[in-house]
Protein backbone atom coordinates (compact mmCIF):
# COMPACT_ATOMS: atom_id res chain seq x y z
CA UNK A 1 0.00 0.00 0.00
CA UNK A 2 1.26 3.58 -0.86
CA UNK A 3 0.93 6.69 1.52
CA UNK A 4 1.10 10.04 -0.10
CA UNK A 5 3.23 12.98 1.40
CA UNK A 6 1.51 16.50 0.25
CA UNK A 7 3.05 20.13 0.67
CA UNK A 8 1.06 20.99 4.05
CA UNK A 9 -0.09 24.01 4.53
CA UNK A 10 2.33 26.55 6.01
CA UNK A 11 -0.02 29.66 6.34
CA UNK A 12 -3.12 30.95 5.51
CA UNK A 13 -1.69 33.33 2.95
CA UNK A 14 0.37 30.78 1.10
CA UNK A 15 -0.58 28.99 -1.80
CA UNK A 16 2.14 27.31 -2.95
CA UNK A 17 6.04 25.68 -2.54
CA UNK A 18 9.18 25.10 -4.07
CA UNK A 19 10.72 21.97 -3.43
CA UNK A 20 14.04 22.37 -1.39
CA UNK A 21 16.26 20.02 -0.40
CA UNK A 22 15.63 15.91 -0.49
CA UNK A 23 16.75 15.10 2.84
CA UNK A 24 16.79 11.00 1.90
CA UNK A 25 17.20 10.06 -1.34
CA UNK A 26 14.79 8.21 -4.07
CA UNK A 27 14.33 4.45 -3.36
CA UNK A 28 15.65 5.18 0.41
CA UNK A 29 13.70 3.39 3.39
CA UNK A 30 13.10 6.25 5.53
CA UNK A 31 11.34 5.79 9.26
CA UNK A 32 7.92 7.30 10.38
CA UNK A 33 8.72 10.81 11.88
CA UNK A 34 11.91 11.02 9.72
CA UNK A 35 12.31 14.16 7.81
CA UNK A 36 12.50 13.40 4.30
CA UNK A 37 12.41 16.78 2.46
CA UNK A 38 12.64 20.60 2.79
CA UNK A 39 10.44 23.11 1.08
CA UNK A 40 10.64 26.41 0.82
CA UNK A 41 7.85 29.60 1.07
CA UNK A 42 7.69 33.02 0.41
CA UNK A 43 8.09 33.32 4.23
CA UNK A 44 9.99 30.06 5.96
CA UNK A 45 11.59 27.31 4.98
CA UNK A 46 10.26 24.17 6.53
CA UNK A 47 11.01 19.90 6.82
CA UNK A 48 8.29 17.50 5.28
CA UNK A 49 8.25 13.99 7.88
CA UNK A 50 6.55 10.81 6.88
CA UNK A 51 4.13 9.19 8.66
CA UNK A 52 4.85 5.78 8.20
CA UNK A 53 7.84 3.33 7.20
CA UNK A 54 8.70 2.29 3.85
CA UNK A 55 10.27 2.89 0.82
CA UNK A 56 10.48 6.63 -0.67
CA UNK A 57 9.70 7.35 -4.33
CA UNK A 58 10.16 10.90 -5.02
CA UNK A 59 7.66 12.48 -7.23
CA UNK A 60 9.17 15.76 -7.83
CA UNK A 61 12.75 17.34 -8.11
CA UNK A 62 14.55 20.12 -6.14
CA UNK A 63 13.13 23.66 -7.68
CA UNK A 64 9.75 22.34 -8.49
CA UNK A 65 7.00 25.00 -7.51
CA UNK A 66 4.05 22.71 -6.47
CA UNK A 67 0.67 24.17 -4.83
CA UNK A 68 0.06 23.07 -1.40
CA UNK A 69 -1.35 19.99 -1.18
CA UNK A 70 0.41 18.58 -4.26
CA UNK A 71 1.66 15.40 -3.57
CA UNK A 72 5.54 15.59 -3.40
CA UNK A 73 6.24 11.88 -2.20
CA UNK A 74 5.08 7.84 -1.92
CA UNK A 75 6.26 6.00 0.67
CA UNK A 76 5.83 2.48 -0.50
CA UNK A 77 5.55 0.11 2.66
CA UNK A 78 8.28 -2.78 2.85
CA UNK A 79 11.30 -3.55 3.37
CA UNK A 80 14.59 -1.51 1.75
CA UNK A 81 15.99 -3.87 -0.74
CA UNK A 82 19.71 -3.62 -1.34
CA UNK A 83 19.71 -3.00 -5.05
CA UNK A 84 17.16 0.42 -5.09
CA UNK A 85 19.11 3.28 -4.37
CA UNK A 86 19.39 5.31 -7.50
CA UNK A 87 17.64 8.29 -7.73
CA UNK A 88 15.74 9.08 -11.17
CA UNK A 89 18.24 11.26 -12.57
CA UNK A 90 20.53 8.05 -12.24
CA UNK A 91 18.47 5.62 -14.00
CA UNK A 92 18.12 8.05 -16.91
CA UNK A 93 21.79 8.66 -16.95
CA UNK A 94 22.03 4.71 -17.36
CA UNK A 95 19.32 4.55 -20.23
CA UNK A 96 21.37 5.82 -23.06
CA UNK A 97 21.87 2.22 -24.08
CA UNK A 98 25.28 1.73 -23.01
CA UNK A 99 26.56 -1.36 -20.81
CA UNK A 100 24.73 -1.41 -17.62
CA UNK A 101 27.11 -1.59 -14.13
CA UNK A 102 25.59 -3.61 -11.43
CA UNK A 103 23.53 -1.25 -8.78
CA UNK A 104 25.45 -0.62 -5.10
CA UNK A 105 23.86 1.14 -2.27
CA UNK A 106 22.39 4.58 -2.31
CA UNK A 107 25.19 7.54 -2.90
CA UNK A 108 27.21 8.55 0.07
CA UNK A 109 29.49 11.57 0.11
CA UNK A 110 32.90 10.46 -0.31
CA UNK A 111 34.53 13.79 1.64
CA UNK A 112 33.23 16.71 -0.03
CA UNK A 113 32.16 14.49 -3.31
CA UNK A 114 28.54 13.53 -4.16
CA UNK A 115 28.91 10.67 -6.71
CA UNK A 116 25.94 8.21 -7.68
CA UNK A 117 26.95 4.47 -7.60
CA UNK A 118 26.88 4.09 -11.36
CA UNK A 119 29.67 6.76 -11.68
CA UNK A 120 32.02 6.27 -8.62
CA UNK A 121 32.25 2.33 -10.60
CA UNK A 122 33.18 3.73 -13.74
CA UNK A 123 35.87 6.07 -12.02
CA UNK A 124 37.11 2.95 -10.17
CA UNK A 125 36.94 1.27 -13.50
CA UNK A 126 38.51 4.12 -15.98
CA UNK A 127 41.07 5.33 -13.17
CA UNK A 128 39.20 8.68 -13.30
CA UNK A 129 40.11 11.25 -10.25
CA UNK A 130 36.42 11.88 -8.81
CA UNK A 131 38.10 15.01 -7.21
CA UNK A 132 39.31 16.70 -10.39
CA UNK A 133 35.62 15.74 -12.26
CA UNK A 134 32.79 18.85 -12.40
CA UNK A 135 28.89 16.94 -11.06
CA UNK A 136 26.23 18.40 -13.15
CA UNK A 137 23.65 16.45 -11.20
CA UNK A 138 21.56 17.88 -8.23
CA UNK A 139 23.36 19.28 -5.68
CA UNK A 140 26.32 19.10 -7.70
CA UNK A 141 25.72 15.22 -7.94
CA UNK A 142 28.63 13.29 -9.88
CA UNK A 143 26.25 11.64 -12.63
CA UNK A 144 28.12 8.76 -15.24
CA UNK A 145 28.01 11.45 -18.07
CA UNK A 146 30.30 13.62 -15.73
CA UNK A 147 33.04 10.69 -15.44
CA UNK A 148 32.83 9.42 -19.26
CA UNK A 149 33.55 13.11 -20.53
CA UNK A 150 36.30 13.04 -17.69
CA UNK A 151 37.21 9.55 -18.54
CA UNK A 152 37.72 11.17 -22.43
CA UNK A 153 39.61 14.04 -21.35
CA UNK A 154 42.02 11.56 -20.01
CA UNK A 155 42.56 9.46 -22.92
CA UNK A 156 43.03 12.37 -25.34
CA UNK A 157 45.78 13.61 -23.82
CA UNK A 158 45.00 16.27 -21.58
CA UNK A 159 45.76 16.68 -18.52
CA UNK A 160 43.90 15.91 -14.93
CA UNK A 161 43.72 19.25 -13.36
CA UNK A 162 42.37 20.73 -17.11
CA UNK A 163 38.54 20.18 -15.60
CA UNK A 164 38.90 22.07 -12.66
CA UNK A 165 40.43 24.99 -14.82
CA UNK A 166 37.82 24.16 -17.51
CA UNK A 167 35.51 25.43 -15.01
CA UNK A 168 37.18 28.24 -13.84
CA UNK A 169 36.59 29.33 -17.60
CA UNK A 170 32.54 30.21 -16.99
CA UNK A 171 32.24 33.27 -16.25
CA UNK A 172 29.02 33.38 -14.87
CA UNK A 173 26.12 31.21 -13.34
CA UNK A 174 22.18 31.70 -13.07
CA UNK A 175 20.10 30.07 -10.42
CA UNK A 176 16.49 30.99 -9.86
CA UNK A 177 15.52 32.90 -6.36
CA UNK A 178 13.95 31.24 -3.90
CA UNK A 179 10.69 32.09 -2.16
CA UNK A 180 11.85 33.17 0.60
CA UNK A 181 14.62 35.79 -1.11
CA UNK A 182 11.89 36.66 -3.87
CA UNK A 183 9.74 37.92 -0.95
CA UNK A 184 12.56 39.48 1.39
CA UNK A 185 13.59 41.28 -1.73
CA UNK A 186 10.00 42.66 -2.02
CA UNK A 187 9.60 43.73 1.16
CA UNK A 188 12.86 45.84 1.32
CA UNK A 189 12.00 47.60 -1.64
CA UNK A 190 7.96 48.13 -0.73
CA UNK A 191 9.95 49.55 3.13
CA UNK A 192 11.71 51.79 0.66
CA UNK A 193 8.73 52.83 -1.35
CA UNK A 194 5.69 53.52 1.04
CA UNK A 195 7.60 54.90 4.34
CA UNK A 196 9.27 58.08 4.27
CA UNK A 197 12.71 56.21 5.96
CA UNK A 198 15.11 58.32 7.81
CA UNK A 199 17.61 57.83 10.16
CA UNK A 200 19.45 59.49 12.70
CA UNK A 201 22.73 58.41 14.85
CA UNK A 202 24.31 58.18 17.99
CA UNK A 203 27.48 56.39 19.80
CA UNK A 204 27.56 54.91 23.14
CA UNK A 205 30.12 54.22 25.36
CA UNK A 206 30.24 50.40 26.39
CA UNK A 207 32.62 50.72 29.05
CA UNK A 208 30.01 49.84 32.03
CA UNK A 209 28.16 47.38 29.93
CA UNK A 210 31.35 45.35 29.35
CA UNK A 211 32.28 45.80 33.11
CA UNK A 212 29.25 44.54 34.17
CA UNK A 213 29.28 41.20 31.94
CA UNK A 214 32.79 40.39 32.66
CA UNK A 215 31.73 41.27 36.75
CA UNK A 216 28.90 38.81 36.46
CA UNK A 217 29.20 36.61 33.77
CA UNK A 218 30.61 32.73 35.36
CA UNK A 219 27.41 33.20 38.01
CA UNK A 220 25.61 33.79 35.06
CA UNK A 221 26.06 30.99 33.51
CA UNK A 222 25.73 28.89 36.32
CA UNK A 223 23.02 30.17 37.40
CA UNK A 224 21.08 30.02 33.93
CA UNK A 225 22.57 27.90 31.70
CA UNK A 226 23.16 30.66 28.93
CA UNK A 227 26.20 33.51 28.54
CA UNK A 228 24.91 36.84 28.88
CA UNK A 229 25.38 38.97 25.46
CA UNK A 230 24.57 42.11 24.43
CA UNK A 231 21.79 41.75 22.52
CA UNK A 232 19.60 41.51 26.07
CA UNK A 233 20.64 44.89 27.31
CA UNK A 234 19.79 46.41 23.77
CA UNK A 235 16.30 44.94 23.83
CA UNK A 236 15.79 45.79 27.54
CA UNK A 237 17.06 49.53 26.49
CA UNK A 238 14.72 49.54 23.12
CA UNK A 239 11.55 48.90 25.93
CA UNK A 240 12.98 51.87 27.95
CA UNK A 241 12.85 53.85 25.02
CA UNK A 242 9.58 52.97 23.74
CA UNK A 243 7.94 53.55 27.18
CA UNK A 244 9.70 57.31 26.95
CA UNK A 245 8.57 57.65 23.18
CA UNK A 246 5.14 55.74 22.86
CA UNK A 247 5.14 57.04 19.29
CA UNK A 248 7.89 54.79 17.77
CA UNK A 249 5.77 52.20 19.05
CA UNK A 250 2.76 52.98 16.66
CA UNK A 251 2.39 52.33 12.88
CA UNK A 252 0.40 53.06 9.90
CA UNK A 253 -2.71 51.59 8.51
CA UNK A 254 -4.25 52.99 5.92
CA UNK A 255 -5.59 56.43 7.31
CA UNK A 256 -5.32 55.70 11.02
CA UNK A 257 -2.27 55.33 13.54
CA UNK A 258 -2.33 52.04 15.55
CA UNK A 259 -0.97 52.69 19.00
CA UNK A 260 0.94 49.10 20.20
CA UNK A 261 0.72 48.48 23.96
CA UNK A 262 2.91 45.77 24.15
CA UNK A 263 6.76 45.32 23.79
CA UNK A 264 7.66 42.46 21.56
CA UNK A 265 10.84 43.30 19.95
CA UNK A 266 12.44 41.63 16.33
CA UNK A 267 15.93 40.48 16.23
CA UNK A 268 17.79 40.04 12.82
CA UNK A 269 19.51 37.09 12.21
CA UNK A 270 20.99 36.18 9.12
CA UNK A 271 21.24 32.74 7.71
CA UNK A 272 22.58 31.38 4.05
CA UNK A 273 18.68 31.11 3.06
CA UNK A 274 18.54 35.15 4.28
CA UNK A 275 17.23 37.44 6.75
CA UNK A 276 14.94 36.12 9.66
CA UNK A 277 13.26 38.49 12.25
CA UNK A 278 12.17 36.47 14.85
CA UNK A 279 9.81 38.39 17.49
CA UNK A 280 11.03 37.65 20.92
CA UNK A 281 7.03 38.44 23.27
CA UNK A 282 7.05 40.79 25.74
CA UNK A 283 10.43 41.77 26.31
CA UNK A 284 9.12 43.88 29.24
CA UNK A 285 8.21 41.13 31.32
CA UNK A 286 10.97 38.92 30.55
CA UNK A 287 14.58 38.72 32.49
CA UNK A 288 18.30 38.86 30.44
CA UNK A 289 18.31 35.34 30.85
CA UNK A 290 15.29 34.67 29.34
CA UNK A 291 15.50 36.86 26.36
CA UNK A 292 19.35 35.57 25.69
CA UNK A 293 17.93 31.69 25.81
CA UNK A 294 14.65 33.12 23.56
CA UNK A 295 17.88 34.25 20.92
CA UNK A 296 19.88 31.09 20.94
CA UNK A 297 16.66 28.99 20.32
CA UNK A 298 15.70 31.38 17.40
CA UNK A 299 19.20 31.45 16.12
CA UNK A 300 19.22 27.76 15.97
CA UNK A 301 15.54 27.12 14.15
CA UNK A 302 16.75 29.80 11.92
CA UNK A 303 20.08 28.07 10.47
CA UNK A 304 18.16 24.88 10.86
CA UNK A 305 15.44 25.89 8.78
CA UNK A 306 12.78 25.12 11.63
CA UNK A 307 11.63 28.52 12.33
CA UNK A 308 7.93 28.86 12.03
CA UNK A 309 5.67 31.76 10.38
CA UNK A 310 4.40 32.52 13.70
CA UNK A 311 7.95 33.22 14.95
CA UNK A 312 8.02 36.34 13.01
CA UNK A 313 5.13 37.89 13.05
CA UNK A 314 3.89 40.72 15.18
CA UNK A 315 7.16 42.76 16.47
CA UNK A 316 6.54 46.42 16.63
CA UNK A 317 10.33 47.24 16.79
CA UNK A 318 13.66 45.61 14.97
CA UNK A 319 16.84 45.41 16.28
CA UNK A 320 19.69 44.55 13.82
CA UNK A 321 23.55 43.51 14.62
CA UNK A 322 25.94 44.14 11.63
CA UNK A 323 28.86 44.51 14.42
CA UNK A 324 29.23 40.98 14.69
CA UNK A 325 30.26 41.22 10.96
CA UNK A 326 32.66 44.36 11.19
CA UNK A 327 30.27 47.01 10.24
CA UNK A 328 30.86 50.15 11.53
CA UNK A 329 28.03 52.33 10.43
CA UNK A 330 24.77 51.38 8.39
CA UNK A 331 21.39 52.76 7.37
CA UNK A 332 19.01 49.98 8.57
CA UNK A 333 16.00 49.80 6.31
CA UNK A 334 12.24 49.56 8.09
CA UNK A 335 10.55 46.36 8.72
CA UNK A 336 6.96 47.00 7.43
CA UNK A 337 4.64 47.89 8.93
CA UNK A 338 6.92 48.75 12.20
CA UNK A 339 8.10 52.70 12.56
CA UNK A 340 11.33 52.15 13.69
CA UNK A 341 14.93 49.81 13.35
CA UNK A 342 18.02 50.03 15.74
CA UNK A 343 21.52 49.35 13.83
CA UNK A 344 24.22 48.01 16.24
CA UNK A 345 27.27 48.19 15.08
CA UNK A 346 31.49 46.86 15.97
CA UNK A 347 33.00 48.07 19.02
CA UNK A 348 36.17 49.73 18.43
CA UNK A 349 38.20 51.34 21.08
CA UNK A 350 38.39 55.07 20.00
CA UNK A 351 39.74 58.49 21.79
CA UNK A 352 36.58 60.35 23.74
CA UNK A 353 36.83 63.39 25.27
CA UNK A 354 35.55 62.58 29.24
CA UNK A 355 35.96 65.37 31.93
CA UNK A 356 38.10 67.50 29.47
CA UNK A 357 40.75 64.34 28.97
CA UNK A 358 40.85 62.10 25.72
CA UNK A 359 40.79 58.61 26.62
CA UNK A 360 40.75 55.27 24.61
CA UNK A 361 36.88 53.62 25.23
CA UNK A 362 34.91 51.06 23.35
CA UNK A 363 32.60 52.93 21.40
CA UNK A 364 29.40 51.50 19.23
CA UNK A 365 28.12 53.43 16.78
CA UNK A 366 23.94 53.40 17.21
CA UNK A 367 21.71 54.11 13.76
CA UNK A 368 17.73 54.06 14.43
CA UNK A 369 15.86 54.89 10.60
CA UNK A 370 12.25 55.37 11.39
CA UNK A 371 9.28 56.07 9.62
CA UNK A 372 8.70 60.18 9.15
CA UNK A 373 5.48 60.00 8.72
CA UNK A 374 4.35 58.98 12.28
CA UNK A 375 7.60 59.89 13.59
CA UNK A 376 9.04 63.12 14.11
CA UNK A 377 12.90 64.05 14.67
CA UNK A 378 13.01 65.14 18.05
CA UNK A 379 10.80 61.99 18.91
CA UNK A 380 13.64 59.93 17.18
CA UNK A 381 16.67 61.61 18.87
CA UNK A 382 14.81 61.59 22.44
CA UNK A 383 14.60 57.68 21.58
CA UNK A 384 17.94 56.97 20.42
CA UNK A 385 19.67 59.53 23.56
CA UNK A 386 17.05 57.24 25.87
CA UNK A 387 18.66 54.00 24.40
CA UNK A 388 22.24 55.74 24.92
CA UNK A 389 21.61 56.58 27.95
CA UNK A 390 20.83 52.90 29.00
CA UNK A 391 23.43 51.40 27.40
CA UNK A 392 26.00 53.74 29.40
CA UNK A 393 24.65 53.08 32.83
CA UNK A 394 23.13 49.62 32.54
CA UNK A 395 22.22 49.81 36.38
CA UNK A 396 19.56 52.36 35.08
CA UNK A 397 17.43 49.05 33.34
CA UNK A 398 18.02 47.31 37.05
CA UNK A 399 16.48 49.68 39.54
CA UNK A 400 13.98 51.05 36.58
CA UNK A 401 15.46 54.91 36.24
Amino acid sequence: MAHEIKIPSVGESITSATVGTWLKADGEYVESGEEVLMIETDKVSTGIPTETSGILKHQANEGDDLDIGAVVAIIEEGEASEGHSESPEDEAAESDGSSKVAAEPAPEPAGDIRVTPVARKIAEEEGVDLSSVIGTGAAGKITKSDVLEAASCGASGEKENEAPAAASEKRTTRKKLSPLRRKIATHLVNAQQEAAILSTFNECDMTNVMVLRKRVQEDFVSKHGVKLGFMSFFIKAVVDGLKAVPGINAQIEGDEIVQNHFHDVGVAVGTDKGLFVPVIRDCDTKSFAEIEQEIIDYATKAREGSISLDDLQGGVFTITNGGIYGSLLSTPILNPPQSGILGMHSIQQRPVAIDGEVVIRPMMYLALSYDHRIVDGKEAVTFLVRVKECIENPDRMLIGV
